[in-house]
């Protein structure tokens, strides 16, 4: 019996980035800047080409959010007294052009971002880097898309008052 199984090691480096808002006004700026995926029009669209211009619309900074997850409801009578939010924010349109050529790349999209409050009080958004985790498919189109993702992310930093990481400032898209 031959396996096609495959063990992939990769690396991954998580950008943590202090926000300067307090962590209700940065959930409610985040929000803004991700707006809520509208799947059900996404649903009603005739042609990819249709698909490709409301993603357009919808997500004007290149992210939409798919999934909001309210930790700190979730996690109410423990004794962790964090403030989190998180979200599954990304765009199908661009995850196509991974999917069409490793449907295992999906693991990466949308992207895992959490919005949370330290001890301190102080409002930080923590992502994977996501170019980092796309170059391990070894296909220069996935890869592509890791730094194009890159500075759309380092674009949504600098919109939510954030210091760019140094990892993500030689980040340029390549639409």
């Amino acid at each position: 019996m031959t396996t096609d199984n495959a063990l992939i090691d990769h690396p991954a480096r998580r950008l943590v980035v202090m926000l300067p808002r307090p962590y209700d006004a940065a959930i409610e700026h985040y929000e803004t800047l991700v707006p809520e995926a509208d799947l059900h029009r996404f649903y009603q669209m005739a042609s990819w080409q249709a698909t490709r211009e409301l993603a357009e619309i919808n997500a004007p900074h290149g992210f939409m959010r798919y999934h909001r997850s309210d930790i700190t409801a979730l996690m109410a009578g423990s004794t962790s007294l964090w403030k989190a939010t998180q979200y599954s924010m990304g765009n199908h349109t661009i995850a196509e052009r991974m999917f069409r050529h490793d449907p295992s790349a999906m693991l990466h999209a949308p992207l895992q971002t959490v919005l949370y409050a330290d001890p301190d009080g102080d409002t930080k958004l923590a992502v994977e880097q996501p170019s980092l985790l796309l170059a391990s498919y070894d296909n220069p189109q996935i890869a592509e898309v890791g730094r194009e993702l890159d500075a759309l992310l380092a674009q949504l930093i600098t919109l939510l008052g954030g210091d760019v990481p140094p990892q993500l400032s030689d980040a340029s898209p390549r639409l």
